[in-house]
Parts: structure tokens; C-alpha cells; sequence
């Protein structure tokens, strides 16, 4: 599961890099505010699965119980 929550993180990031030059560079805006949606997708994801709860519990956590 942190292989996996690692590559979505680098994938958003690279997304919003390219999001930047498509917005910027090529003045490809539809495009560009598509990438950025989806790392903002990608990026939630990621905080759902670690950031705790008011419990003080990830869900992370509970999956590796």
C-alpha cells in the first residue's frame, strides 16, 4: 500500500508539472485544468487513506491490522 499511495503522489505531481506547461507553454487550457482536476482527485485520495481521524486512526492503519 505505500508503494502504492508513493506513486500516486509522484503521479500528481508530475500531473500538475505537466498541467503548467500545457496551461502556460502551449496555451492548451481545457487540457491542462483536466490534469490538474485529476491530481487534485489523486491527492485527496492519498489524504483520505492517511490522514487520521478524530481518533487519532489512519485508515491506513486499520489495514494493517
Amino acid at each position: 500500500m505505500a508503494l502504492t499511495l508513493s506513486v500516486l503522489m509522484l503521479a500528481s505531481i508530475a500531473l500538475l508539472i505537466g498541467a503548467g506547461y500545457l496551461w502556460f507553454g502551449r496555451g492548451l487550457r481545457k487540457q491542462a485544468a483536466l490534469m490538474g482536476v485529476l491530481a487534485l482527485v489523486m491527492l485527496a485520495n492519498v489524504a483520505i487513506w492517511t490522514v487520521p481521524d478524530a481518533g487519532g486512526e489512519a485508515p491506513l492503519d486499520q489495514i494493517a491490522e
